[in-house]
């Protein structure tokens, strides 16, 4: 019972780590912050010159650690039920390890989303490229589109 009762609170630790890490940073061109929000924004008009599909980590290629903590935790608990005396630490060590490993692959995962890259022709000339979150709205080349600028962020809408 008492083992039981360990390996539910790592769980339940582990499973609060991981969400902690799920945290959403959007730079979709749909979701505006509190602060964001009600602020004039400046609009250019130009052309899509280009569309390129990229990947958008939200921290950055530096995992915080969590997914790593949060899955050796649970993998050392979980590796220590298995066997008894010097087998049962063993096996909590390997266990660690391995859910480590699994534990910062699964944040590494969730941190990165699809993203578009649109290359824009301005009416005045200028040629300026905005790396936003993929929406489901697609921009193709030729297509008008509108920049809205406030505050060092850019999104191109239609």
């Amino acid at each position: 019972m008492k083992s039981t009762s360990r390996l539910v609170a790592a769980i339940l630790v582990a499973g609060s780590l991981v969400m902690t890490g799920c945290a959403y940073n959007s730079s979709s061109a749909d979701v505006y912050t509190a602060s964001q929000a009600q602020r004039e924004e400046t609009v250019r008009m130009g052309t899509v010159d280009s569309v390129r599909a990229v990947k958008i980590s939200s921290n950055n290629g530096q995992p915080s650690g969590l997914g790593a903590i949060g899955g050796g935790a649970l993998g050392a608990v979980a590796g220590s039920q298995i066997g008894g005396g010097t087998g049962s630490i063993l096996t909590g060590i390997v266990g660690g390890i391995v859910g480590a490993v699994a534990g910062n692959a699964v944040e590494n995962g969730t941190a990165v989303r699809d993203g578009v890259e649109i290359t824009v022709m301005l009416d005045n000339g200028d040629l300026r490229a905005i790396t936003q979150t993929a929406t489901g709205e697609i921009f193709r080349a030729g297509e008008r589109v509108r920049l809205l600028s406030s505050g060092g962020v850019t999104r191109v809408t239609h």
